[in-house]
């Protein structure tokens, strides 16, 4: 069965800045992203570590940087200082709201509302294979426009029957401490069907019949896309 497509309305486009900010009012925590990545992880929010440090999933007990390593995602282990080399490996990071809280406790409807917009339209500038969602809320945000279809049963980790902007989703466990619905080894076991699922894709990729002017987006191009310090 096809992927049943999510759409969003137009909204303003957006552009990668190879520019590395700080975290401001404005941009609480700066994107990682390029064109055709790989992967786009997208988290909830930042937490109040990660917005003052200006690096994704700086939270202590955070696990998401030893996940990617142990699953094999990443062939070297990162910290959260080194956030921006993420994309060396074709993949990027942003979350769904923008706006720092202690946890999403603090994130209201609008929060979300602006977020889901602002996420779909990333998706659909920067044309990732796969849209990672760190998150089931991120999910549930993302599935659907109202409280009743939110409600509506069938939220589950791995990957979805439904497509972002062409995009495969999978949704993964949020890996903050915090998360005591997932122990470390069940995290794992999904982010390593994750990399399971890369690797399959860039097999077939490489497989398959390329056509004169056809455009594929993996397996990723070599070159490297870590912004300037």
């Amino acid at each position: 069965m096809a992927p049943r497509p999510i759409r969003s309305s137009p909204r303003r486009r957006i552009r990668s800045s190879p520019r590395r900010s700080t975290a401001t009012d404005e941009a609480p925590l700066p994107d990682h992203l390029k064109p055709d990545l790989r992967v786009l992880f997208a988290g909830i929010n930042p937490g109040l570590r990660s917005a003052a440090t200006g690096h994704h999933y700086a939270g202590r007990g955070n696990r998401f940087w030893r996940l990617l390593y142990d699953s094999g995602l990443t062939p070297e282990a990162l910290s959260a200082e080194r956030d921006a080399e993420v994309l060396r490996w074709g993949y990027g990071l942003t979350n769904l709201v923008a706006r720092p809280t202690s946890g999403v406790a603090g994130l209201d409807a609008a929060d979300f509302a602006a977020g889901r917009l602002e996420l779909l339209e990333k998706i659909r500038t920067f044309r990732p294979a796969v849209v990672a969602l760190v998150g089931l809320t991120v999910f549930e945000h993302l599935r659907a426009t109202t409280a009743r279809a939110r409600r509506a049963p069938g939220g589950r980790v791995g990957l979805q029957r439904q497509s972002l902007h062409e995009a495969r989703v999978f949704v993964l466990p949020n890996p903050s401490g915090r998360n005591t619905h997932f122990t470390y080894v069940e995290m794992l076991q999904l982010y390593r069907r994750l990399s399971r699922l890369l690797a399959a894709s860039a097999h077939d990729a490489r497989r398959a019949p390329q056509r004169s002017g056809e455009r594929t987006t993996l397996p990723l191009r070599s070159r490297s896309g870590v912004r300037s310090r």
